[in-house]
């Protein structure tokens, strides 16, 4: 999965895919490095990004999603929201996938939106919101608690029909630095779930900070922890360097499924 943040201020690549020919030119180039699904966000979920309303945030995605559609009929593509008023519209436009960061729980309206859609949905792990939620990091037992809340969502989505989910423990969403490497050690935690699992730590903070280094030099500590993340039973990796990841999850394939991709 390739990120296309059409946000000024994402932490990595904020300002650069805001314009119409950037954002296609940077999807065709992901494409011909062989991504799967394309995740188009235009709400900046860095630790303290503004609060955008919804219009802004329409604004934001949905001509860039009907002009790949368009452009790139055969690509998956992903809206990255909490809002479901912006999955329902980008659902519209074109797009196949619902990425959540909130798991429902910012927009009570998300689950009656991917239940009419009926298309894929991604279920991800927070605490509190964007602005909030790096003070919401206590846990008693994390891996104990991050699966219940996976479990009762399931159950919420299977009882109204939803079958198609994905799980991502949330990387970098109300943990600690720590708490990030306990859960890459432990993702296998959650294959009880019998779901399959997404793992989003593509340069993000808890490697380049505990490296000494910018984000943009984080691609090599990136393609490590995605690589372990794969052993630890993922099926997905969001990125933003596509084809670094893709040429990684061909060597894993090799290795370990002797699969030629």
């Amino acid at each position: 999965m390739g990120i296309l943040n059409t946000t000024p201020d994402s932490f990595f690549d904020g300002g650069r895919y805001t314009h119409e020919k950037a954002v296609l030119e940077r999807a065709r180039s992901m494409v011909d490095e062989g991504v799967d699904i394309i995740d188009i966000g235009g709400y900046s979920s860095r630790p303290g990004a503004e609060n955008i309303s919804t219009e802004d945030e329409l604004k934001r995605v949905i001509p860039h999603i009907k002009n790949i559609r368009k452009e790139l009929p055969d690509v998956y593509l992903s809206i990255d929201t909490f809002r479901a008023t912006i999955a329902e519209k980008s659902i519209e436009a074109g797009a196949d996938i619902i990425n959540d960061i909130s798991g429902g729980d910012l927009d009570k309206r998300m689950y009656d939106v991917v239940t009419d859609a009926q298309v894929p949905y991604i279920l991800m792990h927070m605490r509190g919101t964007p602005q909030t939620m790096k003070q919401k990091t206590s846990y008693d037992n994390i891996l104990i608690e991050i699966l219940n809340f996976f479990e009762k969502k399931v159950s919420e989505l299977h009882s109204r029909g939803v079958k198609d989910i994905v799980v991502d423990p949330g990387f970098g969403f109300a943990k600690t630095m720590d708490q990030n490497y306990a859960l890459l050690k432990n993702l296998n935690y959650f294959k009880v779930l019998g779901l399959p699992l997404l793992a989003g730590v593509s340069r993000k903070s808890f490697i380049y900070k505990k490296l000494g280094i910018p984000p943009s030099e984080a691609l090599n500590g990136t393609t490590v922890l995605n690589t372990i993340a794969l052993l630890n039973g993922v099926q997905i990796l969001r990125v933003h360097d596509v084809k670094e990841a893709v040429e990684t999850v061909k060597l894993f394939n090799l290795t370990y499924n002797n699969i030629e991709n």
